[in-house]
C-alpha cells in the first residue's frame, strides 16, 4: 500500500480496535452481518491497491462462502493487512480467527483501514483521489521489528 496515508494509527503494532468491536461502526456491522461480501470486497480492494476490484473479490467470497471455504480465502487478505501495518496475529492465526469469527475480523479488518485514513466505501480510486487532491504527504510503514 504504498503511496497512501496511515494516518490515526494508534500504537505501533497494534490493532485499533478488538475483535469483538463490531459495534464500533453500526452501519458495517449490519452491512456486514446481512451481505459480508459486501464488506470483505471493499476491504480487499484497498488492500490490494485496486488490483482487485470490490465487485470481483465479493463475488468469489460468495462462491466460496456456499462450500464453507470463504475463511480460507479471506484469511489471506488479514496477514497482507497485518504485514503491512505490522499487526500482532492477536487474538490467535489468521485462518483460525477467519474461521471461527469471518463477520467479527472482516469487520474489525474494515475499522482498521478506516482507522488508518482509507474509506472501504468509495473504493481505491476514489481514496487516491482524494489524497491527490489534498496533498496528503504519505509517512513510510513501520518496518516490523525482528520476531522468530
Amino acid at each position: 500500500m504504498t503511496g497512501t496515508p496511515v494516518t490515526n494509527s494508534g500504537a505501533p503494532g497494534q490493532w485499533t480496535t478488538g475483535l469483538c468491536g463490531c459495534c464500533d461502526d453500526r452501519s458495517n456491522c449490519c452491512v456486514t452481518c446481512w451481505c459480508p461480501c459486501v464488506t470483505f470486497g471493499q476491504n480487499v480492494e484497498i488492500i490490494d491497491k485496486g488490483t482487485t476490484s470490490c465487485a470481483h473479490a465479493g463475488a468469489i467470497y460468495y462462491c466460496l462462502a456456499h462450500v464453507c471455504c470463504a475463511c480460507v480465502y479471506t484469511c489471506t487478505y488479514r496477514t497482507k493487512l497485518r504485514a503491512y501495518f505490522s499487526l500482532p496475529a492477536d487474538p490467535c492465526g489468521d485462518c483460525l480467527v477467519h474461521f471461527c469469527c469471518l463477520p467479527c475480523a472482516v469487520c474489525q479488518e474494515y475499522r482498521e483501514l478506516k482507522n488508518r485514513g482509507f474509506d472501504p466505501s468509495q473504493g481505491w480510486m476514489a481514496n487516491a483521489q482524494k489524497w491527490s487532491q489534498d496533498g496528503v504527504t504519505v509517512p513510510p510503514p513501520i518496518a516490523p521489528g525482528m520476531t522468530r
